[in-house]
C-alpha cells in the first residue's frame, strides 16, 4: 500500500494525472474509475497469478507483459513440455543461465560447476554477525497516512521502515547487500540465529515482488561482484540460483500446475494431512526455542528466511500432519513477500510434500539434529534434540520418527529416503517413540508444547 502511494506521488511530481482511489475490490475500483473518467481503455501489467489474470480479463483490462520475471509462463510451459521426464529445478536453472548468459562461458559454467550448494552449508558464524546491517528507513508522511488507514485486524508489529517502498530505497538496499552481505551469503545461507532475523540474506524479495527492482539487475549486480573479485563464486552462484533459478521456477510451476490433475495446488494433499494449524502459529507461545524464534521474526518483521520457513515452521507442520492449505494461508497473510504464486508451490510442494512428489523428490522432514547443527536454538531450549522419548525429548525428533512410521507405505518406494526408513525400522523404542508422539501432538493442539 505504501509503495503504491509513493509511486502515485512520484507520477504526480512528473506531471501525470493520477486517480488514486480505495474500493472494496479491484473490480469495483476499475468500474468506478471507468464510470468517473470514461477512459478509452484500461491497460495494466499482467497479474502474477492465474486468479489475478482472470480478474483482469473479467474487468476488460488490456494487459502488457510483466517485467517482474525473466521466464514468462508461456515460455516455462514450452520448456516443461520439452522435458521427457520429471521437471527438475536444476535443469531449469541451467537453462536459464545459458539463455540469459549468466555466469557462463559459452554453454559451460564459470568455474566448471553449475551448482556450488555443497560449499554453502556452514553452521552459523560464531561471532553472531548479520550482513548487511539494515537500518530502518525513516517513515514519511505517506507512510504515516497508510499506517493510519490499516484495519485493526492487522497482526504483527507496526511497520517500522524495515522494507523499501520506493525505487531509490530498494536500490540502496541492493547495493548494501552486494557490498556487505553477498560475500558471506553462500556459506551461511542455511544457518539460523535467534538474534538475527535475516543473517546474510538479502531481504530483497519484497522489492522484487513490488517491481521496485527487476530480477536481471539483481542478477547482474551479483555476477559483476564476482567477476571483479569482490565476491566468491559460491556466494554469487548461490544467490543467483535463488533469483534466476528458484524464484522463476516457482512462478512457472504456479502457472503450469494451477489447474493440474486432481484440482491443482489448492486441492493437493498427498499425505492426507488433516490436523488444524496449531495455536502456536497464532500466539507464538511455545517452549520450542526454534519455533519461538522463527515465529518472533515473522511477528516483528513479517519475514523469516528460507530455512526458518522450510525446516522450522514448515517442518513442524509436515511432521504433525497439518493441512497444507491452512499453512499456505497463514504464510500468505503474514509474510511481506507472501503471494499466492510463491506460497502455493513452496508450501504445498516443497515444504509439505502434498503435491505427490511433483516438485521435490523427497519430503523435507528432519528431526532436531538438523536444527541443532544449523542454529543456536538448542542451547538452553527446554527440549533435547538427541532424545525422542521422555518429557524433555525434542518434539521435532519425536515427530520425525512418527512421521516416517505413519507414512511408511507411501514413502517405501522412494530411494532417497530408504536409509531413513531403514533406521526407523531398527529403532528398539519405536513404539515408545510413537506413544510420545501422540502426547506431543496433543500438547501441540492445546498450545502447551
Amino acid at each position: 500500500m505504501s509503495a503504491a502511494a509513493h509511486f502515485a506521488a512520484e507520477l504526480r511530481d512528473r506531471g501525470f494525472t493520477v486517480d488514486e482511489r480505495t474500493a472494496p475490490t479491484l473490480a469495483d475500483g476499475v468500474a468506478a474509475h471507468r464510470a468517473e473518467r470514461a477512459p478509452v481503455e484500461v491497460v495494466a501489467t499482467e497479474a502474477n497469478s492465474p486468479a489475478g489474470r482472470r480478474l483482469q480479463e473479467r474487468c476488460g483490462v488490456r494487459t502488457l507483459r510483466s517485467t517482474q520475471f525473466l521466464c514468462h509462463p508461456d515460455e516455462f510451459a514450452e520448456w516443461a513440455s520439452s522435458r521427457s521426464g520429471r521437471l527438475r529445478m536444476e535443469d531449469f536453472y541451467r537453462h536459464q543461465r545459458v539463455r540469459h548468459d549468466v555466469l557462463v562461458d559459452g554453454d559451460e559454467p564459470v568455474g566448471g560447476s553449475w551448482n556450488l550448494d555443497a560449499e554453502n552449508r556452514e553452521p552459523p558464524p560464531k561471532d553472531g554477525r548479520s550482513w548487511p546491517r539494515v537500518p530502518p528507513i525513516e517513515l514519511d508522511d505517506i507512510d504515516h497516512r497508510v499506517i493510519s488507514s490499516l484495519p485493526e485486524s492487522c497482526v504483527g508489529a507496526p511497520p517500522d521502515g524495515r522494507w523499501p517502498v520506493t525505487r531509490a530505497q530498494a536500490v540502496a538496499r541492493l547495493e548494501a547487500f552486494i557490498d556487505e552481505g553477498l560475500p558471506v551469503f553462500g556459506p551461511h545461507e542455511d544457518a539460523m540465529l535467534a538474534a538475527e532475523w535475516k543473517l546474510a540474506h538479502s531481504a530483497l524479495s519484497s522489492s522484487l515482488n513490488l517491481g521496485l527492482l527487476r530480477p536481471m539487475e539483481v542478477v547482474r549486480a551479483a555476477e559483476a561482484a564476482h567477476r571483479d573479485g569482490r565476491v566468491p563464486l559460491a556466494s554469487a552462484e548461490g544467490f543467483i540460483r535463488q533469483v534466476l533459478g528458484w524464484r522463476e521456477y516457482v512462478w512457472g510451476l504456479s502457472w503450469y500446475w494451477a489447474d493440474g490433475p486432481d484440482g491443482g495446488w489448492w486441492a493437493w494433499n498427498g499425505l492426507d494431512a488433516t490436523r488444524d494449524l496449531p495455536p502456536v502459529f497464532t500466539d507464538g507461545a511455545t517452549r520450542m526455542a526454534c519455533v519461538a524464534s522463527a515465529w518472533g521474526h515473522v511477528d516483528d518483521h513479517a519475514y523469516a528466511h528460507h530455512i526458518e520457513r522450510l525446516m522450522v515452521l514448515g517442518n513442524l507442520c509436515l511432521l504433525a500432519g497439518v493441512r497444507p492449505d491452512q499453512l499456505v494461508r497463514w504464510m500468505w497473510e503474514r509474510f511481506v513477500d507472501g503471494a499466492e504464486w510463491v506460497m502455493l508451490p513452496n508450501v504445498v510442494g516443497m515444504s509439505q510434500h502434498a503435491d505427490g512428489g511433483r516438485m521435490a523428490t523427497k519430503p523435507y522432514a528432519s528431526g532436531g539434529a538438523y536444527i541443532h547443527r544449523m542454529s543456536d536454538h538448542c542451547r538452553g531450549c527446554a527440549y533435547d534434540p538427541k532424545r525422542r522419548t521422555g518429557d524433555d525429548a525434542c518434539p521435532f525428533t519425536t515427530l520425525y520418527w512418527d512421521f516416517l512410521a505413519r507414512n511408511e507405505d507411501r514413502l517405501r518406494g522412494n530411494h532417497r529416503i530408504s536409509t531413513q526408513l531403514g533406521g526407523m525400522r531398527r529403532l528398539a523404542d519405536l513404539e515408545q517413540t510413537r506413544e510420545r508422539a501422540r502426547e506431543v501432538l496433543g500438547l501441540l493442539d492445546s498450545g502447551e508444547l
